[in-house]
């Protein structure tokens, strides 16, 4: 009798533990975060529906909310938005209210934490406003550039142009090129096997659609021919262009002249281009894959003809979004001690620093709250100091989260959350 009542009372004192342990509160803690979305338009999609995903652990179970550019996003009944646990739904996507800055936010008893930035960009190509355009006039031997003027879009475009009729396309040559960060034609001497009708074909490169805008006819003048000029260099990249490692550069130049130029690249420094930089489109595009650190610095673009040489520079910068190197840890303090966390990160140019409680900016405070160089110091505690923290490391090109718990202590020794 009595070993049965001892098991029942082990029994009953394991269920108490067990359920004391299960209802200790635990912060929000995020296992699925959103995640940037590119929605192509003229899919075959016919919804036109996203899903941005959110989920956190905690106890109490993290509720959820959404902002869209810093604001929030209230669901109403019959609206676009809609809820399914912490994950976010938009329907009948409408390019003009919905491209922005997604961000979830989850919390329980002990505080808020702030996912990361997640874009959504909706990518579309419109049909050419214009439907005529006027003839351009050149003499033989002159250069010529037609414009393809893009119609509205999102999402990058590729460039090519028909002569005459489809599907007779424009071949590039050391004589013509076809940017495609404009979508121009340049022609850098008009012989009269040049004379016809030219249409700019805009391809997106994320819709698989395809626009024709309407013909440009080129025109051979009757009032002479065009003498050699020196090259005229029309395509010329950046002065500073700002690359991440791993991607790829390409850089064009083109030039108009008679005789037609030739195009060399060099690095001003001296430095041999490595084997994986390609020139191609006769020479008229430098392609740089996988950059590197060290493929950083300055390039020209020479233009040489008979009748002299032109050059343009440009510089490569290589640059990092933000890499935490140093975490906040979560931390315990009694009241009246202070706490200090520090948070840092690498990258390129140098991160700038700030701090959010309960995914709320903290302003610094003269003798209670500082931040210096990333690090977070909190003097004095008291209970209105315990919640969730996070360190935001940002640069022009990008930004991290990192979140850590701060529980205060009080009189009684209890954590108060």
């Amino acid at each position: 009798m009595k070993m049965g009542l001892l098991w029942k009372l082990l029994v009953l004192q394991s269920f108490i533990g067990c359920l004391a342990e299960s209802t200790t509160p635990l912060r929000p803690v995020f296992v699925k975060q959103p995640g940037s979305i590119v929605f192509p338009m003229h899919s075959t999609e016919t919804r036109r529906e996203v899903t941005f995903s959110c989920e956190a652990q905690g106890y109490p179970p993290p509720s959820y909310r959404w902002r869209l550019n810093d604001s929030f996003i209230a669901p109403r009944l019959g609206s676009r938005y809609s809820f399914s646990g912490g994950n976010l739904q938009i329907s009948h996507l409408n390019k003009e209210e919905d491209v922005g800055i997604y961000q979830c936010l989850a919390s329980n008893s002990l505080g808020t934490i702030l996912s990361r930035e997640a874009s959504l960009h909706i990518a579309y190509l419109d049909n050419f406003k214009t439907q005529k355009r006027s003839p351009v006039r050149v003499r033989d031997g002159q250069g010529v550039v037609l414009l393809c003027g893009p119609p509205a879009h999102m999402g990058d475009l590729t460039f090519s142009w028909i002569f005459n009729a489809y599907p007779t396309f424009v071949k590039q040559d050391t004589r013509r090129f076809v940017s495609q960060k404009t979508g121009n034609l340049y022609i850098a001497k008009v012989e009269p096997s040049d004379v016809g009708n030219y249409t700019c074909v805009v391809t997106n490169t994320v819709t698989k659609s395809s626009v024709q805008g309407p013909p440009t006819p080129l025109v051979l003048r009757s009032d002479g021919i065009m003498g050699e000029y020196e090259p005229k260099i029309e395509v010329q990249f950046p002065e500073v262009i700002s690359v991440a490692k791993g991607q790829t550069v390409k850089l064009e130049c083109f030039a108009l002249g008679n005789p037609a130029p030739s195009i060399s690249w060099k690095r001003v420094e001296g430095v041999p281009f490595p084997r994986k930089v390609d020139v191609n489109k006769a020479s008229g595009v430098l392609e740089i894959p996988y950059f590197q650190p060290e493929d950083a610095g300055v390039y020209e673009c020479v233009a040489e003809n008979a009748r002299g040489k032109n050059a343009v520079k440009g510089k490569l910068a290589y640059y990092a979004p933000p890499q935490l190197t140093e975490k906040p840890q979560d931390l315990q303090r009694p009241i009246d001690e202070s706490v200090v966390w520090e948070c840092k990160a690498s990258a390129k140019p140098k991160p700038s620093y700030r701090w959010l409680k309960n995914g709320e900016p903290l302003e610094p405070m003269e003798n209670k709250l500082q931040v210096v160089n990333g690090a977070l110091t909190i003097s004095s505690l008291t209970l209105m100091d315990a919640g969730m923290y996070q360190c935001v490391a940002e640069n022009r090109h990008g930004r991290v989260f990192t979140n850590a718990e701060l529980r205060v202590i009080g009189k009684t020794g209890f954590f108060l959350p």
